[in-house]
């Protein structure tokens, strides 16, 4: 995390990057190692919806859709949950999809990609109408475990992620029926394409996943106690900062009204808004998002691997009773965050002088970029392409992986950015610590908002990764935003 400098220590720092600017030459590249860069490749995605148990499903389907040219969705299954435990809603998906496929045709005026109407009415399927465990078993395949199933037999090398908005006993269906009928071997191949994330336990059959398949990719905010879950963040009021973004006048305003029949659709809160959404956060392509890496802290949020600790969790939140882990699962990490504020004179920001720390910061501190491209995406229902707003394209001047020897300087530029609208670009650069291995100070030079950004490697005894991300804003409106995640190798000096 930038700490702040004395002014002594400040004038040093600017001298010495000031000399760094004569010392290296302009078109200078630092040796690149490839091979972590993040992929193009569109996520395939299967959705288990609880649809009606709570508004919130149909607003985070809303929401999925418009995506849906960048996320590639291969099912959308009507569940049950410990909220809706002998009923499921298909209906209530197509209604949104009628929806969709009425501004179908205004979306494809921004971004090419989006599946028509008839193809993802196509892709909704029913899983069984019964609660957890009772609905897992010999006869007890649905349309949606089968589908599971299926799209993980195709000839296709990405990974199948089951964004769990509910009930996952569907996937506990599919799961079951690939270790009694496949090889050993086969049913491992199967497994091993499985990425999983769900809200939380809304039945009983998470646990039964977790533990009869240690080796399944599986992220969650496990036991009832939701208001420790990092999904929580996205509806969290946090005390200290503007959460504007959140409110119901927000949505009334950006999202549900004058925006079409899609946003029409969108119904209020009733508990928490969008309490789904970060189980398909992470797989939009904005630059941050790396989905195979949820230790790098994404949209929706970030998780470390581990066996949690339960001892002293509350009851409350879900009536899914807790349950002991026996495995190391993908799931709440802890991110200390100080935001920067705009600052109306001189340097156009500045850091904050209250931090926070905890797992919900993890998701919460880019709620204002996800919401602002949700709202720009609305408009994208009704407005022509002149006057909506449409992101920025950070390009960077140099690898976005580089390896550093200890007390090595280095340079960032991002000079060649642009924007589709032709909007001005405001920059920032600033280390994230946690995504990484090194665990000691680490600062970048100042000013951190111009295109070009100045540091010099820390001293390390071990090979030591440190994480810095840009944050590309146009000041279109609303302002969207984009990202390029550079990782620093920094090794001990031979």
């Amino acid at each position: 995390m930038i700490t702040s400098f004395g002014i002594s220590q400040r004038t040093k720092l600017y001298f010495f990057f000031r000399r760094i600017i004569f010392l290296i030459p302009l078109g200078l590249t630092i040796p690149y190692q490839d091979g972590h860069a993040q992929s193009n490749t569109k996520s395939r995605v299967i959705v288990l919806t609880d649809i009606e148990a709570d508004p919130d499903d149909t607003q985070s389907l809303i929401r999925l859709f418009l995506y849906a040219n960048q996320i590639d969705i291969k099912g959308i299954v009507a569940t049950t949950s410990c909220w809706l435990q002998n009923d499921i809603h298909p209906e209530s998906i197509k209604r949104v999809i009628y929806a969709y496929g009425k501004v179908h045709t205004n979306l494809l005026l921004h971004e090419t990609g989006y599946p028509e109407e008839g193809s993802l009415l196509d892709l909704v399927k029913n899983g069984i109408p019964k609660y957890g465990m009772t609905g897992v078993g010999d006869e007890m395949d649905s349309e949606g475990s089968n589908l599971i199933i299926e799209e993980l037999e195709r000839a296709d090398d990405r990974p199948l992620w089951i964004s769990t908005w509910g009930g996952v006993n569907t996937l506990a269906q599919a799961l079951y029926k690939i270790n009694k009928t496949k090889s050993k071997k086969e049913a491992e191949r199967l497994i091993s394409k499985l990425r999983v994330y769900t809200i939380s336990d809304q039945d009983d059959s998470g646990i039964w996943i977790r533990n009869n398949f240690p080796s399944l990719f599986y992220i969650v905010s496990p036991g009832d106690e939701y208001g420790s879950a990092t999904w929580t963040g996205i509806n969290t009021y946090v005390k200290g900062i503007d959460n504007s973004t959140i409110s119901n006048t927000w949505f009334a305003q950006h999202i549900q009204q004058d925006h079409g029949p899609l946003a029409a659709l969108y119904p209020d809160v009733s508990w928490g808004v969008e309490g789904d959404t970060p189980a398909f956060l992470s797989l939009i392509p904005n630059g941050l998002n790396n989905s195979e890496h949820p230790e790098w802290g994404a949209w929706g949020g970030r998780y470390t691997s581990y066996i949690p600790d339960f001892s002293k969790t509350k009851e409350g939140g879900s009536i899914v009773t807790i349950a002991t882990e026996t495995r190391p699962i993908w799931t709440n990490a802890i991110d200390t965050y100080t935001p920067y504020i705009p600052k109306e004179y001189g340097r156009t920001v500045k850091k904050d002088t209250t931090s926070f720390s905890g797992y919900k910061e993890t998701l919460w501190r880019w709620r204002d970029d996800f919401q602002n491209d949700f709202a720009a995406r609305m408009d994208w229902c009704t407005l022509s392409y002149e006057e909506a707003n449409h992101p920025p394209v950070p390009i960077l001047s140099h690898p976005d992986h580089l390896t550093l020897t200890s007390g090595e300087s280095f340079r960032l530029d991002a000079f060649d950015s642009t924007d589709p609208d032709g909007d001005n670009l405001s920059f920032l650069w600033f280390p994230y610590l946690e995504a990484g291995t090194y665990e000691g100070d680490f600062q970048l030079g100042q000013p951190e908002n111009a295109h070009l950004v100045y540091g010099v490697a820390p001293e390390v005894n071990t090979e030591q990764t440190i994480h810095i991300i840009l944050k590309v804003s146009d000041k279109g409106s609303p302002s969207l935003s984009r990202y390029k995640r550079i990782i620093l190798k920094v090794v001990p000096k031979k």
